[in-house]
């Protein structure tokens, strides 16, 4: 996988020419840790899903990790620290809930 780069105000990471949305680099990794982690599990189930519902089931665990991490959802830079924090906080539980 290619290296990428942030941009100079570090919202965005550049990955093949192609911008993204950062994660939230002011998450305590106590978040960032299990959120990443439940990403890449999603991401890697998707592939050998058995069918239309489980791959939509993964999908949906992939957009709640995106969403804690920042990634996805209102931009991490609109909204204070707290209220970003709570957002994490509330996608983990929710993914935990939802556990397959």
């Amino acid at each position: 996988m290619p290296a990428s780069e942030r941009t100079p105000d570090g919202r965005y990471i550049i990955v093949n020419g192609r911008r993204w949305r950062a994660t939230d680099p002011q998450l305590p990794d106590r978040l960032v840790a299990p959120l990443k982690s439940e990403l890449g599990s999603a991401r890697s189930r998707i592939r050998t899903a058995p069918d239309d519902a489980a791959r939509r089931a993964l999908r949906d665990r992939v957009q709640l990790a995106k969403e804690g991490l920042g990634e996805r959802g209102t931009a991490w830079w609109e909204m204070d620290e707290p209220d970003r924090i709570a957002r994490a906080e509330d996608r983990l539980r929710r993914l935990a809930d939802a556990a397959p």
